[in-house]
């Protein structure tokens, strides 16, 4: 496998933590009223994700996510060797995103969340959230190419930003990597587990709908 797939998993997970921690320090810099935070994350984090998958969805397929990895080894589209390596370069990615986020507010680089996400409600809003991502790409994938993915993705994101408890997390490695931050976007790490497990049953379940869908016998 290239090398130049690894970096664009690595960039593009990375760009995105970056992102989303970025844009909650910013917005919390900018005013205190939590729906306008919330909505300056929305709005960066959707436009970053269709620029990123339009960029790098020819390189590396544009996952940035290990639980779309996860999905794509399942449908037989990547080896196991590569899933874990995407894996491994999603988790470093983000990590790195978020520590260069933190510098750039001058903030020390490596901090430990205390924003504690533990709750049946928040980890229903990952199972909603991370299905609807598997689903959005698995259905709109198929239709013309491609071609509408990104847009599709941010899309679907974006109003998972509003609609679900959780704020849309959807994604195990940026999980992960919002634990090294104090800040809007944190979560503690002894959160995290539960979240990730959230998004792993929600992807088996938005995958299991696509096949659904999709079945015309």
């Amino acid at each position: 496998m290239k090398i130049n797939k690894l970096i664009a998993e690595f960039v593009g997970t990375g760009t995105l933590a970056s992102t989303v921690v970025g844009s909650g320090i910013m917005a919390t810099s900018l005013t205190k009223d939590v729906a306008l935070q919330l909505l300056i994350v929305a709005t960066a984090t959707v436009f970053i994700l269709a620029v990123l998958i339009q960029m790098l969805a020819p390189i590396s397929g544009a996952h940035f996510n290990p639980a779309v990895s996860i999905i794509e080894y399942l449908n037989k589209g990547i080896s196991a060797k590569k899933l874990s390596l995407y894996v491994i370069a999603q988790t470093f990615g983000g990590v790195v995103g978020v520590i260069i986020a933190n510098a750039m507010f001058d903030l020390p680089g490596i901090q430990s969340s205390q924003h504690e996400r533990s709750s049946a409600a928040l980890w229903l809003g990952e199972v909603v959230a991370t299905a609807g991502l598997i689903l959005v790409i698995q259905i709109v994938g198929d239709q013309k190419k491609g071609r509408y993915v990104p847009f599709a993705v941010a899309g679907w994101i974006g109003a998972a930003y509003f609609f679900t408890s959780s704020t849309s997390f959807a994604n195990p490695a940026v999980t992960f990597a919002r634990s090294f931050t104090d800040t809007f976007a944190g979560i503690q790490l002894g959160s995290v587990p539960a979240f990730i497990a959230a998004q792993l049953i929600g992807a088996g379940a938005g995958l299991l709908i696509a096949k659904n869908l999709k079945n015309d016998k």
